[in-house]
């Protein structure tokens, strides 16, 4: 039988990574400078690469898996669509008001955000439902008339429409709808009731605004890299990855471009918890350094923690997420991570007080780190761990990437070790340190502030700078176990290749669950299931192939906020009720410490269904054989391990001598990423390739 190869793509600041998994467990990797002009064109010319090396053509792949940071981006740079929208008499200035939420709370230079629809881009119609979807005054169609034909003569590249509680009732944003539709059949529409049917004005109408801001970007996008593929002989499908942590085909994608906004650092995730699962670990916090950012979070007995809403274009998230406020809102489901900007392009400076600082600047892919001599002037983390002997000085990438470490040392020298008075190692460990306590703090927004003590948790590290910075973090937070994934530095990509085609439906339904019509609930459920259903038979999930999970948003009635439960399958009867006001009281216990008594009335906000498409037979075989040949590393190179342990000279392994557990120090050098073993911490492998570090 002739082999065929999926293909992982995730393009990130510095590098495109690319992994093509063969059905007989054969790995073909890829690293790349990203082509920031346009994004697709790496992930051609990567491919055509990988297909000059190994001499396989485009039509043994049998579909691409792709992260992408190209929503986000636009959103970042503000160089999305010019949006038009349609909404209440009354409600014209949600997007301005928000929810009045302040990210620094005694900052009063802070500005919001401009909003993505400009005010004079923003048209009111005379209309009211109420809540229970009552209409009170109904939408004049002259009315909705005169409010689209005003869109259209400023220009507009997109319509989003949203009106108040048309959650309850969408016939007026039908109407508006069906009116832009018939004036103008090739403008993209963005319809509340059809992408967020769910309650929270500002939320709901942030959202709908965001989809339609990027539609227009996102399709050029996927029609560029279709073309390019079809261009390079690789017709095989497109699926994206999307915020959840699921996958959506290319069309899905375009018509819903909110849904892969934070497309990118899912993969890597998705990856951790398929390995999690398989290895036996109950609970993990994954932790991604590439070369721009570092991302965590949290994997619980077997379930990836997902965030109802997040904030894009926020800046990078350093401190406490219970400060809110900044960026843009977006009420759709995603994993839920915590960000900082710390990654080896991280710019190391001294500030006005002469304290020395990391990031949050980076070097990106151009001009990148100093060492990398391609114009760099600022010193950045991957020229720190160049000088304390962690990372190879003479190239990265398996000899891809030749770096200067002369170039390196002079201008930190000059830079930062003078400035500051201080040698030269010194100076560099201590930039190393703030990294990490840096990326300490992104681990611990995802742990201790969501009511989880790190130090029962193992640390599964990746990226090309994960496993550089794992041990002397989980020093840091009594982790004792770190693992660290085969194609470490590629395993954003890798874990694409773990994921389900999956699709999130939700819509708003208040009720008291002891007061509620039960078969009224069960019938909204089911309403849910069949969207599921009909979505995932439309992409060929049938039968055993398509998988339905439930999910409620609960509260106390009175609070303001919800937390989510799953729901068992089955009829909601007194017995379901009886199980989910449990569940919601053990999830409020474990997030926020205390629980109300059993007397105090529970209330369900809304009713959450995902349709999973599953693949036939293993995601990922059982074992997997990179066909890249492990270096022929160096004997051992000097190595700074800080005032305590001083330089070392440092045995440089690869990973399969590690086959019968090594203490440290040591460094395991790969193609695409580095692994150093303090000392006083031991490494073996296991027996699917991962380096298990005990400290």
């Amino acid at each position: 039988m002739s082999i065929t190869y999926r293909v992982g793509v995730d393009i990130g600041g510095t590098f495109t990574d690319i992994v093509l998994l063969g059905s007989d467990g054969t790995i073909h990797t890829k690293k790349i400078s990203s082509s920031v002009g346009n994004y697709a064109q790496a992930i051609v010319d990567g491919l055509s690469e990988v297909f000059r090396e190994t001499g396989l053509d485009g039509g043994v792949i049998e579909e691409i898996r792709h992260g992408t940071t190209v929503a986000s981006n636009a959103i970042l740079e503000h160089k999305g669509a010019r949006v038009g929208l349609i909404t209440t008499k009354g409600f014209r200035d949600v997007l301005e008001i928000r929810t009045l939420r302040m990210p620094r709370l005694y900052d009063l230079s802070w500005t919001k955000p401009p909003p993505l629809a400009e005010r004079y881009l923003r048209q009111v119609v005379d209309e009211r439902v109420d809540h229970a979807g009552r209409v009170e005054r109904a939408l004049d169609p002259a009315d909705a008339e005169r409010a689209v034909d005003a869109l259209l003569a400023e220009k507009v590249e997109a319509i989003a429409i949203c009106l108040l509680n048309s959650f309850a009732n969408p016939a007026h944003e039908a109407m508006l709808r069906d009116i832009a539709t018939r004036k103008a059949p090739r403008l993209p529409l963005s319809v509340s009731f059809e992408v967020l049917p769910e309650i929270k004005e500002y939320e709901r109408t942030s959202t709908t605004v965001i989809n339609a801001y990027v539609m227009p970007i996102v399709a050029t996008y996927l029609r560029a890299l279709r073309q390019g593929l079809n261009a390079a002989g690789i017709p095989a499908r497109l699926l994206l990855m999307q915020s959840n942590g699921g996958l959506t085909t290319d069309a899905a994608a375009a018509e819903r471009p909110m849904n892969i906004i934070e497309s990118g650092p899912a993969g890597g995730v998705v990856g951790a918890q398929a390995l999690a699962r398989a290895k036996g670990l109950p609970k993990i916090i994954t932790f991604d350094m590439g070369g721009t950012t570092a991302k965590a979070s949290m994997v619980e007995d077997g379930e990836v923690a997902r965030a109802h809403e997040y904030a894009v274009g926020a800046g990078i998230m350093i401190g406490s997420r219970l400060l809110s406020g900044a960026g843009y809102t977006l009420k759709v489901p995603a994993i839920d991570l915590a960000e900082v900007g710390a990654g080896g392009g991280s710019h190391i400076w001294i500030d006005g007080g002469g304290a020395l600082q990391v990031g949050p600047e980076s070097a990106g892919a151009s001009p990148g780190p100093v060492c990398y001599d391609q114009g760099g002037e600022v010193p950045t983390i991957t020229d720190a761990n160049v000088l304390l002997g962690y990372i190879n000085p003479a190239h990265l990438v398996g000899g891809a990437l030749k770096l200067n470490a002369g170039q390196a040392r002079a201008v930190f020298e000059a830079k930062i070790a003078n400035p500051l008075g201080m040698a030269l190692e010194r100076a560099a460990y201590g930039a190393h340190l703030i990294a990490e306590s840096n990326m300490i703090r992104a681990i611990k927004a995802v742990s201790t502030e969501r009511g989880r003590d790190p130090r029962d948790f193992a640390l599964f590290a990746f990226g090309g700078n994960g496993p550089l910075f794992a041990s002397g973090m989980a020093a840091a937070l009594g982790i004792n176990r770190i693992v660290v994934p085969p194609s470490a530095g590629l395993f954003s990509s890798f874990g694409l290749l773990y994921a389900d085609v999956e699709h999130h439906y939700a819509r708003t339904f208040r009720r008291l669950l002891r007061q509620a019509d039960l078969g009224e609930i069960d019938a909204a459920w089911n309403g849910l299931a069949r969207q599921a259903s009909d979505q995932l038979a439309v992409e060929g999930f049938t039968g055993a192939r398509a998988r339905l999970k439930r999910s409620a948003a609960l509260h106390y009635k009175g609070q303001s906020y919800d937390l989510t439960v799953a729901v068992p399958d089955g009829p909601i009867d007194a017995t379901m009720v009886k199980h989910l006001e449990e569940a919601f009281g053990q999830e409020h216990e474990k997030t926020y410490g205390h629980r109300a008594g059993p007397d105090e009335p529970v209330e369900l906000v809304s009713i959450q269904v995902v349709g999973s498409g599953l693949r036939e037979g293993r995601a990922v075989p059982q074992s997997v054989q990179s066909s890249r040949a492990e270096l022929v590393a160096q004997a051992s190179r000097r190595a700074y391990f800080g005032d305590t342990y001083g330089w070392h000279e440092t045995p440089v392994l690869r990973r399969a001598d590690l086959a019968s557990g090594r203490a440290g120090p040591l460094i395991v050098d790969e193609y695409d990423a580095t692994c150093v073993v303090p000392p006083g911490a031991h490494a073996e492998l296991d027996a699917a390739g991962n380096i298990v570090i005990t400290l």
